[in-house]
């Protein structure tokens, strides 16, 4: 049974912990249920909480979330958006056409943007102004030319620099997990 406190980190966890806790978390609140908006919802709040229970910079993730193909605007690339999905934070833009801003260019290229300074990232889109850098990876489901993008987590800071290289790794297994565990 899902229980609230699968979003509890302790103080003074590591990241690289704090990420097992999520994938671990994660994977036990997917055991018999595949619905994405479900899954996603409760994999933002996991990640939320996570980096609240982190020193800084992970302290100052001010949006964690998801943004999954719109199934309206399905078809030839250019034509090809991202719709709003569940997440935590501020508000955020509902629709990204691929190829745009950092989580346009994740879709398009299908590809982790980690971007330690959004200002100097072409075209990014500012739908929180606060934020300084950002973590976009992509959720592809399928294998060899079946593969197709589903969604992404989009991971937003309020400092410079506020990922690397650990966050990618981790993040990139909860995408794979997300694209396993759920029917998109």
């Amino acid at each position: 049974m899902v229980h609230a406190d699968a979003s509890n980190f302790a103080e003074g966890v590591t990241k690289e912990q704090a990420y097992t806790q999520v994938l671990l978390q994660a994977e036990g609140l997917f055991d018999g249920q595949r619905n994405w908006v479900c899954n996603l919802a409760n994999t933002a709040s996991l990640l939320w909480h996570a980096y609240k229970s982190l020193p800084s910079p992970s302290r100052q993730v001010n949006w964690a979330g998801f943004y999954t193909l719109d199934p309206q605007k399905k078809g030839a690339s250019p034509q090809q958006q991202l719709v709003l999905g569940p997440f935590q934070g501020k508000v955020a833009c509902q629709t990204i056409a691929f190829g745009r801003g950092v989580c346009g260019a994740a879709a398009a290229t299908r590809t982790t943007q980690l971007v330690p300074d959004v200002e100097q990232f072409p075209g990014h889109i500012a739908c929180d102004g606060d934020s300084r850098s950002e973590i976009v990876v992509p959720i592809v489901t399928g294998e060899g030319d079946e593969r197709r993008l589903v969604a992404i987590i989009d991971v937003d800071c309020a400092d410079l620099n506020g990922f690397d290289e650990v966050d990618k790794k981790y993040l990139e297994q909860l995408a794979e997990l997300l694209a396993k565990g759920c029917d998109w």
